[in-house]
């Protein structure tokens, strides 16, 4: 995805380019900056980005990454600008001020660290005007449909065909992530007739879940298939990158992310774009711990996880596919796609214990049955990464260090010997920061 930057200050090309050169994996074909009256922006992007360019050197010099509902925009006005993000939050954003108060944005935090003291994100559903952030979108629970499990299966499949279409090149190249789970098994069999190739990619240990999956779903609708095998060792090497583009010391998210990162490198070699499959698990209920949660309180904690996605799964989509210089798309969050799965009854989503029984049901026939029936397992379990990283981080770091270094200077308590291991790769990336108000942690995530 684009990358943006600039700040409220004229006269600042060369501290713009500073700061797009921070971020400027996320473009590499194109970096542009364009001074006017009471701001300096800027942006990189990709050839297939190029008219965003266009936007920067309109009057009122806007730069963004937008596309079908997912938008980072910064636009001057006046008196500086006005940045405004998406409603669920695909695109990053952020923003602080110097000792002077003069303002500062970027799509990533690193690209403001030497500036700002203090940092936050522009929430997804929000504007920001300089001094104030102001709600457009709020995620509400909707009136049920009242219509039969088979007229919400058709109409469920016909939208997200549609958001798959408004975001390919049709007869074009495309590709797709593939762990051989419903949702990005879904993404991918319903891109595949209308693309002449689509490149599908897995990545996990040999044998892994994931891996056998996924190779089953291309052999199914006939993708050019890729997959990493991975060793742990690899995951090792990986994990500075890893932590270095993620921005985030989250253990669940890092472990998540790495054989994501290794997996959207592979991907950057044949094309730009890929779809991923988040979003589904959320709108859907296809988390496991969902069937203990009552069906009164269900469409409550669909809403909450879903508001929770940009600064956790979003952002490993992102900075995975940023970080090589291409653009995610994530169909499942397409605003008509959203809409529609929340007026869906949460009976036929959670049904008979079985969880995204309404997707499972508008997907029949596109699948292989072996994965359309498929159990929810996460991302690093899949991939086989298991709890070997776990392990690893428990066998490194002794009770003393975690009981030394888990406080961190902000007051946030570490969670685990693995969390401490990732965050001491983060602290050398980025040094002790004060301030990590704009870094998310997963809900629920385990102690030691």
């Amino acid at each position: 995805m684009s990358g943006i930057a600039g700040t409220t200050q004229p006269g600042k090309e060369g501290l713009v380019s500073q700061m797009l050169n921070k971020i400027s994996h996320r473009g590499g074909a194109i970096s542009k900056i364009r001074e006017v009256k009471n701001a300096t922006i800027g942006i990189v992007c990709t050839e297939a980005q190029a008219d965003t360019v266009v936007r920067l050197k309109e009057e009122n010099a806007v730069v963004d990454h937008a596309e079908s509902g997912h938008l980072a925009l910064a636009k001057a006005k006046d008196d500086g600008v006005i940045l405004k993000r998406d409603r669920l939050g695909v695109a990053p954003l952020y923003f602080g001020w110097d000792e002077r108060n003069e303002l500062y944005f970027a799509s990533e935090v690193k690209a403001l660290l030497d500036f700002c003291k203090e940092i936050e994100q522009v929430p997804p559903g929000h504007v920001f005007d300089g001094e104030h952030l102001k709600p457009y979108f709020e995620l509400k629970k909707k009136k049920p449909l009242e219509i039969s499990p088979g007229e919400i299966a058709e109409e469920l499949k016909l939208r997200l065909i549609s958001s798959v279409e408004r975001r390919i090149e049709m007869g074009g190249i495309e590709g797709s992530w593939l762990s051989g789970g419903l949702d990005s098994s879904t993404m991918a069999a319903l891109a595949r007739p209308y693309v002449s190739k689509l490149h599908t990619f897995a990545a996990g240990f040999v044998d892994a879940p994931d891996v056998e999956h996924a190779r089953e779903v291309a052999n199914f609708i006939k993708s050019d298939h890729h997959e990493v095998v991975v060793s742990f060792k690899d995951l090792l090497d990986t994990l500075p990158d890893v932590i270095y583009h993620l921005e985030s010391f989250d253990a669940l998210l890092v472990r998540s992310s790495i054989t994501n990162y290794l997996v959207a490198k592979r991907s950057s070699e044949y094309v730009d774009a890929v779809f991923s499959g988040e979003g589904g698990d959320e709108l859907f209920a296809g988390y496991e711990y969902l069937r203990n949660v009552d069906q009164d309180d269900l469409a409550d904690e669909l809403i909450d996880i879903t508001t929770r996605l940009h600064n956790t799964a979003l952002q490993r989509v992102d900075r995975s596919a940023s970080a090589h210089g291409t653009v995610a798309h994530v169909g499942f969050l397409d605003p008509d796609v959203v809409d529609y799965a929340l007026r869906i009854p949460v009976k036929f989503k959670l049904r008979n214990d079985v969880e995204k029984w309404i997707l499972r049901r508008a997907m029949d026939g596109e699948l292989p049955k072996r994965v359309l029936n498929r159990k929810k397992s996460k991302f690093w379990e899949g991939a086989g990464v298991g709890e070997l990283i776990l392990e690893y981080a428990n066998e490194n770091i002794s009770e003393t260090e975690f009981a030394q270094e888990r406080i961190l200077p902000n007051g946030w308590m570490i969670n685990t010997k693995e969390e401490l291991m990732y965050y001491r790769v983060f602290r050398e990336h980025f040094g002790e920061l004060e301030d990590l108000s704009w870094m998310g942690r997963t809900k629920g995530a385990p102690k030691q």
